[in-house]
Parts: structure tokens; sequence; C-alpha cells
């Protein structure tokens, strides 16, 4: 069993920064690939970034390339996501997922304000 808990969200305004944290317990992160999603009220959860089990490889939708960069840290078990540069359309509650799995945070709101 893993519990994930993602925090760091917040309200910010056009133009500025967040660092969301994903943070697994239960069961060491370092063995998967991880990824983080985002979802507004009425939609589906869309994916938003991917990092590999080692951390070499990465992956982002193409409306966040160039300003979001995913991130691990295997010794303390979390998982980053840098969002620069942010978007009214960013607004979101933001998951993080071990891919392919049903293991899923409670989220973590971003607003961006125009």
């Amino acid at each position: 069993q893993v519990q994930l808990v993602e925090s760091g969200g917040g309200l910010v305004q056009a133009g500025g920064s967040l660092r969301l944290s994903c943070a697994a317990s239960g069961r060491a992160f370092s063995g998967y690939t991880v990824d983080w999603f985002r979802q507004t009220p009425g939609k589906e959860r869309e994916f938003v970034a991917r990092i590999s089990s080692g951390g070499k490889n990465t992956f982002y939708t193409d409306s966040v390339k160039g300003r979001f960069t995913i991130s691990r840290d295997n010794a303390k078990n979390t998982v980053d996501l840098q969002m620069n540069s942010l978007k009214a359309e960013d607004t979101a509650i933001y998951y993080c997922n071990i891919m392919g799995s049903n293991y899923w945070g409670q989220g973590t709101q971003v607003t961006v304000s125009s």
C-alpha cells in the first residue's frame, strides 16, 4: 500500500511560480515512474508531466513545456513539479500518481489569477 500526499498549491498571479511536491509513504518511490495530472471542474483529469524511476527521463504535455519542470529525490521519496510563468489556464487541482496504478493523492489546488 502506498500513500501519496501532494502539497505546495496556492493562489498566485499570472506569471508567478509555484513548486508542488508529492510525498510517498508506505513504499519506496524509487522504483516507479511518477506522473502529475491536473483536473478542473467538469473536465477529465489531464496528464501534465512524467518522470522515470531514476529521474533520467522526463516528459511533458505540450502546454507546459518550457514552463514546468518535474524532478525527484528518491532518498526523500518525493517528486516535485516546479511551475513557472503560470497562466490562468493552469488553474486546477494537481495530483500525483504512480504511473498506471490506482494510487492517487488527495490533490493540491493551484489557482492562477489573471
